[in-house]
């Protein structure tokens, strides 16, 4: 067999045998892109997904086998530090005898079939990527959930999903046990990392496990996983994907967003409980062949996080703006991130401030990229591509992005709509397949030929997107449209804001006017409120147009945040409006 020596033969070798047809046939597409010639990507990007497929056998366990041909050194598969010195790496081939016993451990001592679900909530421990894989490798459609969840949470994830085994650690054990019992579906509860009354111990029955298992035949079609939406509006809600939705869909960013190969090593900081970390810490990657690096942090540390950059080699690096915002405000200039060659960021707009402010300071560009649950990339800015500070971009690959009126007529250049992706005539495979038992809602999705992502933004003449912000996040004052996107960018130029909410306000004159709530920094709080506000209010105006100034504003010691970290905007705009 012929021997792959470097990073690119190995996608060359993998690309075809595990995606036929996925791609063109063209050499250049089988590798992470220089974005210089996008339109030349976007024109040949023509994927077919076969009828079965499933991301265990047809992708990790190809790239075991491909490791064995490999010579010399290798990345691991997966390398786990706990941050006390320990840490763990696990090669494909260890990744893929691991996953099956676990895999039996599900389907013998859980007693689970194909098809059904079971929550796992668990930190970043290694478990949590053998769970993944192994349902994966079961046919069980796995529902990830963050361990910030209270019990209430948790009976609703319960109940709605009606899963027949959960599995959790030792800290989240307790507030499942108080609501099992008005559970009825729940059948199994499997801990990890402890023993409690109960409740079957996952250490030794993984000890015990067969490590022989062959892996269920899976349709493209047939559901993989379950992820609840954050809530920013309503409740939760359940996002299905298929087998290929991510198990394929997600090529597009390991290829052309994060830019990978099997020389790489990326560290992405979603929480276990997020798409994103579906996105970054299990499938873009692991497309790839690159390595998954992960730290067992339980809290959000900056120091931490700049001393593991400077200290492993990781390469291509991932986080939410709040963390790069946190980051910035570090002296940078201590530490010397050796490896790092490639940022990325999504979950929100990055401000344009904190982009600048990390250039001067690492050196790196932070390359923004758009997506939802329910999607896998929608727009990003990628290697090669000229950087708009405050844009998301251009359309990925995958997608044929526009803006579009309430008709679902397409918008020009500069003309405010909504973010739609086009679904007819041929639905985007990489799409999730339905809000699962709520067809209305799934309905609601789509206008005329779109699926609508609830986001509003523009283009502008180069065909980048501008996010504005959601649909009912918009505020219309004195008859101006203003996005608080905006107005919260502006804010957070200035030393005294280290985190800001923008939302709609009652006017008797107005209608309705921009208020901020506002997180000010330490150095800030002992100064005058009064004065500060009519400082902050001069400072938007100078760096907006006037007449987006926030006319009120609010200080607040904290902004309320979905699980997953993002601004609960609605629910400082329901407090103003007197709805709760």
């Amino acid at each position: 067999m012929k021997i792959l020596r470097t990073a690119r033969d190995v996608t060359r070798h993998l690309t075809p045998r595990v995606y036929p047809r996925l791609f063109s046939q063209a050499p250049k597409l089988l590798t992470p892109q220089n974005f210089s010639d996008y339109e030349d990507i976007k024109l040949r990007y023509k994927p077919e997904v076969p009828e079965y497929f499933n991301f265990a056998s047809d992708v990790l366990d190809k790239w075991s086998a491909i490791e064995k041909e490999r010579s010399g050194h290798s990345n691991p598969a997966l390398w786990w530090i706990g941050g006390k010195g320990n840490e763990v790496k696990w090669s494909f081939e260890e990744l893929g005898f691991l996953s099956r016993k676990t895999a039996n451990l599900l389907s013998d001592a859980c007693d689970l079939k194909p098809g059904d679900r079971v929550i796992v909530i668990l930190p970043r421990v290694t478990e949590w990527w053998l769970l993944n894989v192994a349902c994966i490798r079961a046919g069980l459609v796995l529902i990830p959930g963050t361990t910030q969840l209270t019990a209430k949470d948790i009976l609703h994830r319960l109940n709605t999903s009606k899963a027949k085994c959960i599995v959790t650690s030792e800290a989240v054990a307790p507030a499942v046990d108080s609501v099992s019992s008005q559970a009825p579906f729940l059948k199994t509860k499997l801990i990890s990392g402890g023993n409690r009354d109960g409740w079957l111990n996952f250490k030794g029955l993984f000890e015990a496990a067969d490590d022989q298992h062959s892996c269920v035949k899976t349709k493209s079609t047939d559901p993989m996983t379950i992820y609840f939406t954050s809530g920013t509006t309503g409740s939760p809600k359940m996002t299905e994907h298929s087998h290929c939705s991510f198990g394929l869909g997600l090529a597009v960013n390991g290829r052309y967003w994060l830019d990978l190969t099997p020389s790489d090593i990326f560290w992405n900081m979603s929480d276990t409980g997020w798409a994103k970390s579906a996105w970054s810490s299990v499938f873009a990657p692991w497309i790839q062949g690159a390595c998954v690096f992960a730290h067992s942090m339980t809290r959000f540390d900056p120091t931490v996080i700049l001393e593991t950059l400077s200290t492993f080699p990781i390469t291509t690096f991932c986080s939410a703006p709040t963390a790069y915002r946190m980051l910035v405000l570090q002296n940078l200039a201590s530490y010397k991130f050796k490896s790092l060659k490639h940022c990325v960021g999504g979950g929100e707009p990055i401000n344009p401030h904190v982009l600048e402010q990390w250039k001067t300071q690492t050196g790196l560009d932070i390359y923004e990229g758009y997506g939802q649950t329910e999607t896998v990339l929608i727009c990003g800015t990628f290697k090669g591509m000229k950087i708009k500070p405050g844009s998301m971009g251009k359309a990925s690959p995958a997608y044929d992005v526009q803006i579009v009126d309430e008709n679902g007529n397409i918008l020009p250049p500069g003309r405010e709509g909504e973010i739609a992706v086009r679904i007819s005539p041929r639905k985007p495979f990489c799409l999730f397949s339905q809000y699962t038992d709520d067809p209305k809602k799934t309905a609601s999705t789509q206008r005329g030929d779109f699926y609508l992502t609830g986001d509003k933004g523009i283009t502008d003449e180069d065909g980048y997107f501008w996010f504005v912000g959601r649909a009912d996040d918009v505020i219309l004052s004195s008859g101006y449209r203003i996005g608080p996107f905006e107005i919260e960018s502006a804010l957070m130029e200035h030393p005294a804001v280290t985190e800001s909410a923008v939302v709609s306000s009652p006017d008797p004159i107005r209608g309705e006017v921009v208020k901020a709530f506002i997180v000010r920094s330490p150095a800030y709080n002992a100064h005058d409120p009064e004065k500060l506000i009519t400082e902050l209010q001069e400072h938007v105006k100078k760096v907006t147009a006037p007449y987006k100034y926030p006319r009120k504003v609010e200080f607040v010691e904290q902004l309320p945040k979905t699980v997953s970290g993002k601004i609960r905007r609605n629910e400082l705009r329901t407090r103003e409006w007197g709805q709760g």
